[in-house]
C-alpha cells in the first residue's frame, strides 16, 4: 500500500489553496506541514499526499513516493533488491527519528531518478543498522 505521495509544486501557496478546496468534497483535510515548504494532507487509510515547493533542497525528487512494509526486516530486502535491480542509493534503512518514533525507512533512486521510499512506523524490538536520509 502507498504510503504518502509527495510532489513538487511551483507555487505553495496557491497549491494548498487548490488542494484544500478540491479535497473538501472527498472528506480529505490538510494534516500538517512548514509554512512556505510543504504541506500533507490527510487522504484516509493513513495515507498522505504531499506538495513542496519547487526547488527546495531536500532529499526528495519531484515525485516521491511511500510504499508501506509489514516489517523492518521488508525495509531492508526492499532496499537490497532495488539496489540489485539497478537503484542507486539514497539513504540506507534505518530508524529516522525526525519523523516520528518509530518510523523505519530506507530511500532509493529508481532508474528515472525519483526518490523511492520503502517504510513502517511501527514499534520493533530488533532494530537494523542504518544511516541516516540523505
Amino acid at each position: 500500500m502507498i504510503d504518502h505521495i509527495t510532489i513538487e509544486v511551483s507555487d505553495l501557496k496557491k497549491s494548498k489553496h487548490f488542494y484544500e478546496k478540491a479535497f473538501a468534497p472527498l472528506g480529505y483535510s490538510l494534516s500538517f506541514g512548514k509554512e512556505g515548504v510543504f504541506w500533507a494532507f490527510d487522504v484516509g487509510n493513513g495515507c498522505l499526499f504531499e506538495i513542496q515547493r519547487t526547488g527546495e533542497k531536500a532529499p526528495l525528487t519531484y515525485l516521491h513516493v511511500a510504499f508501506r512494509a509489514g516489517s523492518r526486516a521488508e525495509v531492508d530486502a526492499f532496499y537490497r533488491t532495488a539496489l540489485e535491480a539497478g537503484a542507486a542509493d539514497n539513504g540506507a534503512p534505518g530508524p529516522r527519528p525526525d519523523y516520528a518514533g518509530n518510523y523505519y525507512a530506507c530511500f532509493v533512486l529508481d532508474p528515472d531518478g525519483y526518490n523511492i521510499e520503502a517504510m513502517i512506523n511501527e514499534p520493533s524490538t530488533s532494530l537494523s543498522s542504518g544511516g541516516a536520509r540523505t
